[in-house]
């Protein structure tokens, strides 16, 4: 790949953060210690949640999440059919059944009203994913949980750093769950954070992220606690984060609200340039107050005015050096969850239709004016020549 290949992600790595890392592996202390510990109350703080616990990734958040509901068989959990598959994937590995309600169409989040159609008696939770780093509309979601008795797992991976009406995401509600994959808005190499407001939850996932052993390992260096007499209290997994991921950690948090400035000003840069082509649909913005982390930016392409494909649009664009990503394939219709839950294309017509024409743009903190303009310019090219 080219020096001069613009990808559509790349994280931003202080001298500071870099730093934190070689006096980390120099400290001999790599694994889980006192740096996940500092960096989980930072995050503490600022989400202002009364827990936050550093697991692995999103994904292992996620698991752990669903896995203190102790669904049982048939117990059904109401996602977006436009996420990651990741998502789904926990579901159907905590012993749950994914039941997908569509999305809505300018928003490109889960549609209150649609998961209202969904609920059952065999509903024990919501997990609405705020798509792009936007907050999806909270408020009708908890109220129908609230009705219907049902907890809400919010997949919150790609919005730390956003709010739902003058309120951090992770700030309230019942359980939130953020990525620090290389592509966030921040990064621990791999690494993901759960957030919650239910010390039950809190006590199980710190739990069960350690082999269900009932001694911190970020307590083994302190030779008052050291013992090697410990207990497993049920079986767990290896879903830790390493002092070496919480040292990156660490600086980034300081950086966030920095890196969502610049992410917000080369998002407006892209509406208001975008707006003039007829190639494209624009992200929207919701009525309800909100602040958007920008994860991604993510317009559609207007098939019937492109004369292209989508696929032609992006290998057109990667050939004149821009890196364009696709966020996401309709989780419905991978072959899993065609197969075990008889999905067909047609179910949920306007994820589908939003993942055939979607498309990620480049958007990170250190994408330069030149190069923005350069993407810019590089699309309406690709467009005029068809």
């Amino acid at each position: 790949m080219s020096d001069n290949f613009i990808p559509f992600s790349r994280p931003s790595l202080s001298d500071a953060a870099i730093n934190e890392v070689v006096d980390c592996l120099q400290s001999g202390w790599i694994t889980t210690g006192p740096r996940v510990k500092q960096f989980e109350t930072q995050l503490k703080d600022y989400l202002r949640a009364p827990h936050a616990l550093a697991v692995a990734s999103a994904t292992a958040g996620l698991h752990l999440a669903l896995l203190a509901l102790r669904l049982q068989p048939g117990d059904e959990v109401i996602t977006s059919p436009l996420t990651f598959v990741a998502s789904v994937n926990a579901i159907v590995l905590a012993g749950g059944k994914p039941v997908f309600a569509d999305i809505d169409p300018h928003t490109f989040n889960i549609d209150p009203q649609k998961i209202k159609a969904a609920v059952t008696p065999h509903t024990k939770a919501i997990m609405p994913v705020h798509f792009a780093g936007l907050p999806t509309d909270l408020d009708p979601i908890y109220t129908i949980a609230e009705q219907h008795n049902l907890r809400v797992i919010e997949d919150a991976a790609h919005a730390i750093g956003a709010y739902y009406k003058d309120q951090p995401i992770g700030s309230f509600g019942d359980t939130q769950v953020f990525s620090f994959h290389p592509n966030k808005n921040i990064t621990t190499g791999e690494g993901g954070c759960i957030a919650t407001h239910d010390e039950d939850l809190a006590t199980f996932a710190s739990l069960i992220r350690f082999h269900g052993i009932d001694r911190d390992p970020a307590n083994y260096n302190d030779k008052q606690q050291l013992n090697h007499h410990y207990d497993v209290a049920l079986p767990g997994f290896k879903y830790n984060m390493m002092d070496i991921q919480a040292a990156l950690g660490m600086h980034q948090l300081n950086r966030l609200d920095d890196f969502i400035d610049k992410r917000t000003e080369l998002a407006e840069s892209y509406q208001a340039i975008l707006t003039q082509l007829p190639e494209l649909t624009l992200p929207q913005a919701p009525k309800y107050n909100h602040k958007h982390a920008w994860h991604l930016y993510t317009p559609l392409l207007n098939l019937e005015r492109t004369k292209l494909t989508r696929d032609q649009f992006i290998i057109s664009m990667r050939e004149c050096g821009i890196g364009v990503g696709v966020h996401f394939q309709a989780a419905h219709l991978y072959s899993f969850y065609r197969q075990r839950y008889d999905h067909k294309e047609g179910d949920f017509p306007i994820a589908e239709d939003i993942s055939k024409r979607i498309v990620s743009l480049p958007l990170f903190p250190d994408l330069s004016v030149a190069q923005q303009d350069k993407t810019i310019e590089t699309m309406i090219n690709i467009f005029r020549s068809k």
